[in-house]
Order: structure tokens, then C-alpha cells, then sequence
């Protein structure tokens, strides 16, 4: 049995997507990132880093795996599957795995960042973010190609970028013109077992709630904690606000 620390982020539903994919049993740890949860000593424990995700596998003597993307590598090297054993197609998906992890997230993140959150408009910021994010979906849709998914088979390489790239709308930034990236993303979306991933847990709820509540972040950074990143912020905001 496996257990699932998580929260309804694209990092958090990458490890839920995952597990559904592999019917891998498991159970869930919603953690309140509002209620700071993740700042919690039991949390920090298992990652001193204070993020979602993180699993226990209890198979594994309470083996603990923090990280979404090594979560994905462990899974996948765990059962056998998503993850060709050996040789070029296994440096495949390993490559365009890292590609989410130093491309997609870290820049689509940003993108969200300067055009949900951030308390001023910074137009040299959103341009720039905007700019980078949908130059890495062409990369995308340039190896999509004539090609099914990101490496031979269907991966944990296209769960890492998938469960970024669905929520392009929010980052405002366009799939307009990127037929073989639409195409992918009909496909992921099309899956059983990552439909029912992206529900664990349920997100939030709609867009304007999200919207309001990124929308706390009213002060400059500058007020960041030691240790706080800009979502901190917002919950504590919030929470000050009680």
C-alpha cells in the first residue's frame, strides 16, 4: 500500500494520474496547503523541501519519495511499466521527463504567477513567461510530429507535461495553431485512468474561486518569509485574514 500526500496541483495530480495508470493501491493525504500543512514538522519529515507531492510506500519498508517527477521514475521503474527498461528509448522518455521539470513547469508556473497573482502588472514579466511557456509548447508540437507520444509508447513523460499544459487557459497562454499538441492532449484527456487522477483530490473549485484566492497576494514580494514562495503568501494571507 502506498500513501499519497498530495494536493490538487498539476504536481499533485502527476502522482495521482500515475498510480491510477499503474492500479497501483493506495490511499489518499490530502494536505491543506492553506492551512500550511506542508510547513508542518511531520510534512517537512518526509520532504524538508515543504512540497506536494510526496508517497510512503509501505511495501517498501516506509520507503518515502518526495519530488512529483521522481515519484513518476520510481513508480514506473516499481511495477515495470511507463518506462522502457533500457537504451534509447528509455533515454527518450527520460529527457522529455526532465524537459517538464526544467522547462514547462518552472516557466508555465511564472507565466500564472505575473498574470493571476502577481499584486502589480508587469508587462516586461508577462511577456517574457508568456513568450517562453508557448515557445516550449512548439518544441512540443515540433516532436509530436508523426508521432503518437512524446517517446515510442505512451510514458511518464507525457503525464509530467500533460498535467501542466491542460491548464494552458489559466496561464493564458494559447495552443492556437499547434495541431499535434492539441491532438496529444485530446488523447491524455481521453484516458480513463489520468481523467480520474486529475480529480484526486478534487481541485478547489472553479476558476473565479481560484482567481480569488490568488488574488490575496495584494502586498509586494518583499513580504515573503523566509522559506515562503508566492502561494505561501497567498494562504497566509488568507488565513491572516480569518
Amino acid at each position: 500500500m502506498i500513501d499519497l500526500y498530495t494536493s490538487p496541483t498539476p504536481n499533485g495530480w502527476k502522482a495521482a494520474m500515475a498510480l491510477e495508470e499503474l492500479s497501483l493501491d493506495y490511499t489518499v493525504k490530502n494536505i491543506d496547503l492553506a492551512a500550511g500543512d506542508q510547513h508542518k514538522p511531520y510534512f517537512l519529515k518526509m520532504n524538508p523541501n515543504g512540497r506536494i507531492p510526496v508517497i510512503v510506500d509501505h511495501e517498501e519498508d516506509g520507503l518515502v519519495i518526495f519530488d512529483s517527477n521522481a515519484i513518476l521514475f520510481y513508480l514506473a521503474e516499481k511495477t515495470g511499466k511507463l518506462l522502457p527498461p533500457e537504451g534509447i528509448e528509455r533515454q527518450e522518455v527520460m529527457q522529455w521527463l526532465m524537459f517538464q521539470a526544467s522547462g514547462i513547469g518552472p516557466m508555465q508556473g511564472q507565466a500564472v504567477a505575473f498574470e493571476r497573482y502577481f499584486p502589480k502588472d508587469v508587462p516586461d514579466a508577462r511577456a517574457r513567461y508568456h513568450n517562453e511557456t508557448r515557445r516550449l509548447y512548439e518544441v512540443l508540437n515540433t516532436r509530436l510530429t508523426a508521432r503518437t507520444w512524446l517517446a515510442k509508447d505512451f510514458s511518464i513523460a507525457d503525464i509530467s507535461n500533460w498535467s501542466w499544459i491542460r491548464s494552458h487557459r489559466w496561464a493564458r497562454v494559447p495552443t492556437d495553431g499547434l495541431k499535434e499538441l492539441e491532438r496529444w492532449m485530446e488523447q491524455m484527456r481521453a484516458r480513463p485512468a489520468c481523467d480520474r487522477g486529475l480529480n484526486i483530490p478534487p481541485s478547489p473549485g472553479r476558476a473565479d474561486a481560484v482567481k480569488s484566492f490568488g488574488s490575496a497576494m495584494t502586498v509586494s514580494y518583499t513580504h515573503l518569509r523566509a522559506h515562503e514562495t508566492e502561494a505561501d503568501l497567498v494562504c497566509r494571507l488568507l488565513l491572516e485574514k480569518k
